[in-house]
């Protein structure tokens, strides 16, 4: 039975990429969001291919590559600035459409805010802010605090993309959200400085027990994403005091304030977590409002988008009659198992690299720098390691009925 409408909750990118997949499809969608503008925050903005494989399907990825920029490479790095092992992104033909793709995720939003405008059946309500969820056998609802008063807005299904602080997976499960905080003070900064005159590339991971950090370059202008560790416990503005301190230890040359601009600064925790269920009836969860991880490697943005690709395929699946709603079960057991086998071990093993080794020795230690290595000389494995993340796909449509299937239904039905 097609679908008429659904609500997605949150105007994240996630949120807003899922719109714009069933948008184009003529289902109406409602997405409503809490804030009163995209968040601006300093956040990821790689998109490894399975993330730049979606984008091309919500028909925005050329304009993202326009207004960013395909990585050439990353590597690992002593704080000394001494190269230990690399990944080549340059190996790809240029037909290629789904290299990794660079853009701020603030920079996305707007993209993809101009996007949502032009498409007659999706509507974004800012200042909505959902207090109350609700479902029977046929429809899913929420109550909304606005501007104006509480209202009740329903559709055949509720999309809970609103975050880590999900108030769809709140409502579904209550307040814990099983898994993990790391033991672990994470500074993202925005940053102008010369990174490449001390011969960084593209996206540098320094390997320290303590001073750990990434560069990575993350605008065409010279914009990078700096993102340190700390000392647990501290205030915000304590760390905000630190900074100035941390970079002068850290950062190639040393630099004092004034030889840098800083453009955004936020702290924030390393968490390690995922939602019970992805489905609950009529409601379904993606991204992270159903599961997070740390940042180092990308599996968090990627893996978000990831689950819009599957839940997508999933809907369609109901939508167009090749499909019953138990395909939303699969989808859940499918996105829990990805990241419990993929997401969570890779994502805290590439944070567990920067800072548990020796890194005079990881060269030869590391088992993943190894095949790095091994890669300069073999360029099929470079490419393999590049579209390492291709894991993080699945093709949902594998269950939808076939006509052979339904045929055999039948002639099984009239024995």
């Amino acid at each position: 039975m097609a679908i008429k409408k659904a609500i997605i909750v949150g105007a994240g990118p996630s949120g807003l990429i899922l719109a714009l997949l069933l948008g184009k499809q003529g289902i109406e969608v409602e997405i409503l969001d809490a804030g009163t503008e995209l968040n601006k925050q300093p956040r990821a903005a790689h998109y490894a291919s399975p993330a730049a494989y979606e984008l091309d399907r919500a028909g925005v990825l050329d304009d993202v590559v326009s207004q960013g920029f395909h990585i050439q490479n990353m590597c690992w790095r002593k704080i000394d600035t001494t190269f230990i092992a690399g990944m080549r992104h340059d190996i790809f033909p240029e037909d290629y459409r789904h290299r990794m793709v660079v853009l701020p995720l603030d920079l996305l939003g707007e993209l993809l805010c101009k996007h949502v405008e032009q498409q007659p059946n999706i509507q974004m309500k800012w200042a909505h802010k959902v207090v109350k969820l609700g479902q029977d056998e046929h429809k899913a609802w929420v109550d909304v605090e606005t501007p104006t008063g509480t209202q009740r807005h329903e559709a055949e299904y509720v999309l809970g993309c609103d975050g880590a602080s999900s108030t769809v997976r709140r409502e579904l499960f209550g307040p814990e959200y099983p898994g993990e905080t790391l033991d672990a003070q994470i500074i993202a900064t925005n940053v102008y400085y010369d990174f490449e005159k001390y011969g960084y590339w593209d996206s540098n991971f320094i390997v320290h027990p303590t001073d750990l950090y990434m560069a990575a370059k993350i605008t065409n202008d010279g914009l990078y994403r700096v993102t340190y560790m700390d000392t647990p416990g501290l205030s915000r503005e304590e760390y905000i005091e630190r900074q100035p301190g941390k970079y002068e230890r850290i950062l190639p040359g040393n630099p004092k304030p004034g030889e840098y601009k800083i453009t955004n600064i936020s702290p924030y925790k390393l968490q390690q977590r995922c939602a019970p269920s992805f489905r609950v009836g009529r409601v379904v969860l993606a991204a992270d409002a159903a599961h997070l991880c740390n940042p180092f490697g990308g599996l968090g943005l990627t893996g978000g988008i990831a689950d819009i690709g599957c839940l997508f395929d999933a809907l369609m699946g109901i939508h167009k009659g090749l499909a019953d709603d138990n395909i939303l079960d699969k989808y859940s057991e499918i996105r829990k198992k990805i990241w419990a086998e993929t997401i969570d071990p890779m994502s805290r093993e590439n944070f567990r690299r920067l800072y548990d080794q020796d890194p005079d020795k990881a060269r030869e230690n590391d088992e993943f720098f190894q095949l790095c290595v091994k890669s300069e000389t073999d360029i099929e494995l470079a490419r393999e390691i590049a579209l390492g993340l291709e894991i993080l796909r699945h093709d949902m449509t594998q269950y939808y009925h076939t006509q052979e299937k339904d045929a055999l239904q039948r002639g099984n039905s009239n024995l």
